[in-house]
């Protein structure tokens, strides 16, 4: 850990190649009149929107709808299957039906999805606004992978057995409520003068106010909504692979999220802490970080870290921008890399190099770096993937 003491509360990095314009969203970060006791940053880091992409900020009296981002509930989630050494002829066959069945990128199902997978809005009530006016379009986004860095992927543990890995979030229902209620906030605070400059897009909303009240139901029902959607992504998997294997009984899945707002006690205060591309690492908390299409991927156990708000990180983190990675990286290289591993994969052409493993950071030093905040219970190969 490096710690940074150059603003009015230290940032405390697990980090040592940060970039200037993640270092510069940090500094606005402590030096926000409500920031708690210091800023961690995790070993993925890397510049976002307002805050650091891989950021943990704890605030008193105020909730930050920009800290928490558009992708409200974004998760990872994963199961161990019985399944041991899966011929990659027939893991193809498998990557083919999920297609089928789970929708990417911007698609999404024609029908509406079953409303018993998610909590009923209360229609006796109004603090759920946004969620009610877009309720038909979630209920067909429900069960899909969605784009960017979201994917579906089978991997195999040191024992041969086959895991799957889920990576996406609330859809577009995020971001509505997440835009909802930035937009409010920035109304608010040019209202109130506020001393927070308008350029660090770090409006806020106090608690205990009617529209933080708002925006805390709304924002946790995106998270358990984004949960649904990966648990329903989980059972139509568990479906392909019956299909193309054998019955086995759908196991229990790991789940952790990696962007919400949520009160916790740290040293000695209960505060509003803020995790954005952070897991939440507390004693024995078993969680889920990700490396590239390319790169091993980790089941951890939280250490409780207090000093990094018992969080760590929740991927390896990009070290190019996706439009920097389509422009530098080479195609032929990125695909070698995977085609070398004999991992089954979807890079095609110089638009997908975006995702393609050179534009991340090395999840081995990452997890190197954070080796105080968790312990790696399971180390995942990766054999097959589907990106959004």
């Amino acid at each position: 850990m490096e710690i940074n003491t150059t603003q009015h509360l230290p940032i405390k990095m697990w980090l040592n190649d940060i970039e200037l314009g993640a270092l510069k969203q940090a500094e606005n970060l402590a030096n926000l009149p409500f920031a708690f006791k210091h800023v961690a940053l995790m070993p993925d880091a890397h510049q976002g929107y307002g805050m650091p992409i891989g950021g943990v900020l704890a605030t008193m009296g105020v909730v930050i709808p920009n800290a928490v981002g558009v992708d409200i509930g974004c998760g990872m989630c994963a199961i161990k299957t019985p399944i041991l050494d899966a011929y990659p002829g027939t893991l193809k066959k498998v990557m083919g039906l999920i297609r089928k069945r789970i929708p990417v990128g911007f698609n999404r199902h024609k029908k509406p999805q079953s409303a018993t997978l998610l909590p009923m809005p209360n229609p006796s009530t109004d603090s759920l606004p946004v969620v009610e006016k877009h309720w038909r379009n979630a209920l067909c986004s429900l069960g899909t992978l969605g784009g960017g860095n979201h994917f579906i992927e089978l991997q195999e543990d040191s024992d041969g057995c086959l895991w799957v890995m889920i990576h996406s979030g609330s859809r577009n229902l995020g971001k509505q409520v997440a835009d909802a209620y930035n937009k409010t906030a920035v109304e608010l605070n040019a209202m109130w003068l506020s001393q927070v400059p308008k350029s660090h897009d770090l409006a806020f909303l106090p608690l205990n106010t009617k529209v933080a009240d708002h925006y805390l139901e709304e924002m946790n029902f995106c998270v358990e909504y984004a949960l649904a959607n990966r648990s329903l992504m989980m059972d139509r998997v568990h479906e392909c692979l019956v299909e193309a294997f054998e019955p086995f009984d759908r196991p229990t899945q790991i789940n952790i999220a990696h962007n919400y707002a949520r009160m916790e006690n740290h040293f000695g205060s209960n505060v509003m802490i803020h995790r954005k591309g952070a897991t939440s690492a507390r004693e024995n908390e078993i969680g889920i970080i990700p490396g590239s299409q390319g790169t091993s991927s980790y089941i951890v156990r939280g250490l409780g870290n207090r000093e990094s708000f018992h969080s760590c990180s929740h991927g390896a983190g990009r070290r190019m921008g996706r439009k920097q990675a389509c422009r530098e990286l080479s195609l032929d290289e990125q695909k070698a890399i995977l085609d070398d591993q004999g991992i089954i994969h979807g890079i095609r052409t110089e638009s997908d190099l975006d995702e393609a493993p050179g534009a991340y950071k090395d999840i081995d030093v990452v997890m190197a770096n954070q080796s105080d905040l968790v312990e790696i219970t399971t180390r995942l190969r990766p054999l097959a993937v589907v990106k959004g």
